[in-house]
């Protein structure tokens, strides 16, 4: 792992791999660089890519108290070892991100986000608002494990998954990162698409969701995805938005990469 040092003194640590235009991916919720990571090989034939553990998570470092202004200046902090300008993609949560770190004026070219979770039912909205409540004292408390629960359940997760998910070897890795759930919330902001901010987005964007319901997510409105996306592509200028079909939340590499390499490369 290679390492940048972020404004506030934080070591990023991420991967470089390829040659060509530049390309930083952004995870999602209680992901270290690990979802991202098999999409790495194929762009790399035509990018230089960068997949980085988020501060919080992996083998990068921490300092509190939490900002997203802090997450923005740790992929400044990319960008200044990679060189301007790039192209962000943002996983879920992580499109948020990109987003963000657009608007506040980086060095960014193009944009690729797939299936973002902003919420555009109003009682999803309201069970939002109680969970951001509930994961603070939850995580204010230390108790790691309700807080995956809530977001397990948020996410639409049956209790019989949940209690699986607690005899998973993965299990201590989720408890590691559960204290950034309240980064991917804070990247979220109240939930809502900020259309008003997303309409002042003039770099290209494309704006994907995968054609198949994840099972993990099984508990979600029908087309919670879409119905996200088509909000973005409404209000983003240059947006072009595109289904990946057979895929779920956790897309396939293989069929992911392609569309991405297509669209970042034009």
């Amino acid at each position: 792992m290679d390492r940048v040092i972020s404004k506030d003194g934080t070591s990023i640590a991420y991967e470089r791999s390829g040659s060509g235009p530049r390309v930083i991916l952004i995870g999602g919720n209680l992901d270290d660089g690990s979802e991202n990571a098999p999409l790495v090989p194929a762009l790399a034939e035509r990018f230089t890519v960068l997949n980085y553990a988020r501060r919080g998570r992996g083998e990068s470092g921490d300092t509190l108290p939490y900002a997203v202004a802090r997450e923005i200046e740790d992929i400044v902090a990319l960008i200044d070892a990679a060189g301007a300008p790039v192209h962000l993609f943002g996983a879920s949560s992580g499109g948020a991100l990109a987003f963000e770190a657009t608007l506040a004026g980086l060095p960014v070219e193009r944009i690729a986000v797939y299936e973002v979770p902003y919420l555009t039912d109003e009682d999803i909205v309201q069970q939002y608002r109680a969970y951001v409540e509930q994961l603070q004292h939850a995580l204010s408390a230390r108790r790691r494990g309700d807080a995956l629960d809530l977001f397990m359940r948020l996410a639409g997760s049956g209790e019989e998954d949940i209690a699986a998910a607690h005899t998973s070897p993965m299990w201590p890795s989720l408890e590691s990162l559960a204290p950034t759930l309240a980064y991917d919330a804070a990247c979220l902001g109240d939930g809502r698409p900020p259309v008003t901010r997303l309409a002042r987005i003039t770099q290209p964007t494309l704006v994907a969701t995968g054609g198949t319901p994840d099972p993990h997510t099984a508990g979600l409105q029908p087309g919670f995805f879409d119905a996200a996306a088509d909000v973005i592509a409404a209000h983003v200028p240059k947006a072009e938005r595109r289904v990946v079909e057979g895929q779920g939340h956790v897309a396939d590499p293989a069929v992911l990469a392609p569309v991405l390499a297509e669209f970042l490369a034009r």
